[in-house]
């Protein structure tokens, strides 16, 4: 039939479709052109149209993107993907990563091509495979193509590497008894270079910490060099501009790598002494007047908080938080407050020595900083500072905003209780009336 006549064949560009569609005023017209267009590429796929079959399957995506049922063009993505050539391939893995998932039985019937495809001469045909197998991953694939995977994580490319390394993260969490499979090889990628290849890697090796106790001990012992050689060369490198952010070096590296070192310092004294200096380094000589530093700096904190680090460790880290309650980002105000409120329970004496900035933020404008800078100032209230703390909730009790009140008033009462047997309250009269305040 003419496309002239009929607009809605097999043969109409996607740009067309999608032309019309966004042309509908209404739902019903939009419907009515899907209709007529899954229509037509029903009627291709029973005849067996080769010719435009990519383009179906580029139409059924955007149609599936609309909310609509594209269920029955399932098979027309492992044909594209039997295919010998790149671009029938390419708009294959991509329908088969959005039209099915890990649920569906049909998608046993790809594990053969992936199979063929992960050991293909072309890179980036086995990069095609590797993301979709990275996305819609079952156990029983996983169980059968892991050794693919793993022999992928030696090539010599580095972009097949970071993407067999994140395959990997997907074939562990669906069978964490493969864990073991990966961690010689896990290991080896932190000697690498490439940055993408590094991120991947330590994402890998976090993941094999959570599934295997096996694992976490073999990466205690066989990466911690490592990873500190990675986080003092990142942080002593000179400006590189492709991995610039803000005149701060891969700060995506140094947070990954900080989060790996908190898994594996976390509970063990030894690991936790190796890597105290690299810390202090760290927290050192990272620049606090840039965004991207205070995120490197608030994992450095959350890292040192996370495992058995020195006291003067610890006192550092706690200072840094105490910067950060006089930033004028109320984003980072508010997390400097929470980590504060874990770190409470590690070195109280240290939280104290900024109990004036922490009362300053019970004052702030921003309702959220309020309350957990109150929140805050409770869990510090001691037999020793009782009186003048409580003197200066009292105080702001009486020019607090009215919806501040009720949470103010809370708190207050809840310290006379606590302290009530305190010699304190026998010089300090309490015995005002709260509900003046209400």
């Amino acid at each position: 039939m003419d496309l002239a006549i009929n607009p809605f064949s097999s043969g109409t560009r996607l740009r067309d479709m999608i032309r019309a569609i966004r042309a509908c005023k209404t739902a019903a017209e939009e419907r009515a052109v899907v209709r007529r267009e899954c229509a037509a590429i029903r009627a291709a796929i029973s005849e067996g149209d080769q010719d435009y079959r990519h383009r179906n399957m580029a139409k059924l995506m955007f149609i599936h993107m609309l909310g609509y049922p594209t269920h029955f063009g399932q098979m027309e993505c492992l044909k594209l993907i039997a295919a010998a050539g790149f671009p029938e391939k390419r708009i294959g893995y991509l329908g088969l990563m959005l039209l099915l998932d890990e649920r569906q039985e049909v998608l046993m019937l790809v594990t053969n091509s992936l199979k063929q495809d992960l050991n293909h001469s072309n890179q980036f045909i086995v990069g095609l495979a590797l993301c979709a197998l990275g996305n819609i991953c079952s156990a029983e694939m996983a169980r059968d193509l892991a050794p693919e995977v793993e022999r992928l994580l030696q090539n010599r490319d580095p972009n097949t590497k970071k993407k067999a390394a994140l395959c990997s993260i997907r074939i562990v969490r669906k069978v964490p008894d493969l864990a073991e499979n990966f961690m010689s090889a896990a290991a080896s990628l932190l000697k690498e270079k490439h940055h993408g290849v590094l991120i991947s890697a330590v994402q890998l090796c976090m993941e094999l910490c959570k599934a295997s106790h096996e694992a976490l001990e073999y990466l205690r012992k066989n990466c911690l060099e490592g990873l500190v050689r990675i986080l003092r060369d990142v942080s002593n490198s000179s400006y590189a501009p492709e991995y610039d952010i803000g005149g701060i070096t891969d700060p995506f590296l140094h947070i990954r790598v900080l989060k790996l070192m908190r898994i594996l310092g976390q509970g063990d004294a030894d690991c936790s002494e190796y890597i105290n200096d690299i810390l202090a380094q760290v927290s050192t000589k990272t620049e606090s007047n840039k965004n991207a530093g205070n995120a490197i700096l608030y994992e450095c904190v959350e890292t040192i908080m996370g495992i058995e680090a020195t006291s003067g460790l610890r006192v550092l880290a706690i200072n840094i938080l105490g910067r950060f309650l006089s930033n004028r980002d109320n984003n980072i105000r508010y997390v400097a407050l929470n980590m504060l409120m874990k770190a409470i329970a590690v070195d109280t004496q240290a939280v104290q020595r900024h109990r004036a900035t922490i009362l300053e933020c019970v004052k702030d404008a921003d309702v959220s900083i309020r309350k957990r800078a109150l929140e805050l100032v409770y869990l510090l209230v001691n037999d020793t500072n009782v009186k003048p703390l409580t003197k200066e909730l009292v105080d702001y009790l009486e020019v607090s905003d009215q919806d501040f009140k009720e949470d103010l008033t809370a708190k207050i009462c809840s310290i006379v209780e606590k302290f009530l047997i305190s010699p304190m309250f026998t010089e300090y009269p309490l015995l005002f009336d709260i509900s003046t305040y209400n």
